[in-house]
């Protein structure tokens, strides 16, 4: 059975996609995130919430600050990419769903009244969200390096507030001289999907 994206479009976002770690010093423009995030808002998440809180690091001051907090060795791709995001969960999302869940604004007080549960749901759809942020930025033609080897609570600490769960790092950018490491296994059909 074929797909419906051709295979141009397959391998652009999976296939021949993977991690880079190395960009040239091309420019990404706030139009190009701002095109991504214009396309990936739409992937589903519970209630239609939309925790994830993108912060792009752009001065060289910010990126300072940002790179003592990533493992030794991230430190220099993040140094030295054209762009970096931080991808973050707002825990404090409920607020939005009375506009974001018009035929059901009540949902707010009825399953999100209690912190853990925010957190909980908060992660969950800011994680799916930071997914279809990736597979963008392979759609806008650019490459993206998600990181987590990081001090997580000093990012938090430097950049957010305690109501902002930091998730990962991205850094993005056209990807540049052996950017790639060689691609490594995946788990077949049959040893993931089960019938029943």
């Amino acid at each position: 059975m074929s797909l419906a994206l051709d295979a141009v479009a397959q391998d652009l976002l999976f296939r021949e996609a993977r991690t880079a770690n190395t960009f040239t010093d091309e420019p990404v423009t706030d139009e190009q995130v701002q095109a991504i995030y214009d396309l990936v808002k739409y992937g589903p998440t519970a209630f239609n919430q939309t925790p994830l809180r993108i912060t792009l690091v752009r001065s060289p001051e910010a990126r300072e600050r940002l790179v003592k907090h990533m493992a030794e060795g991230n430190q220099a791709k993040t140094s030295t990419a054209p762009l970096v995001a931080i991808l973050s969960a707002d825990n404090e999302f409920h607020e939005e769903l009375p506009a974001l869940l018009p035929h059901f604004p009540q949902a707010k007080d009825m399953f999100f009244s209690e912190r853990p549960v925010r957190e909980g749901s908060a992660l969950l759809n800011a994680a799916l969200q930071a997914a279809y942020f990736i597979v963008g930025v392979r759609a806008a033609g650019l490459a993206a390096g998600p990181m987590t080897g990081l001090d997580f609570a000093g990012l938090q600490k430097e950049f957010l507030d305690a109501d902002h769960t930091p998730l990962m790092v991205v850094n993005i950018g056209k990807p540049g001289e052996d950017a790639w490491f060689p691609r490594s296994p995946r788990l077949s059909y049959d040893e993931v999907v089960t019938t029943v």
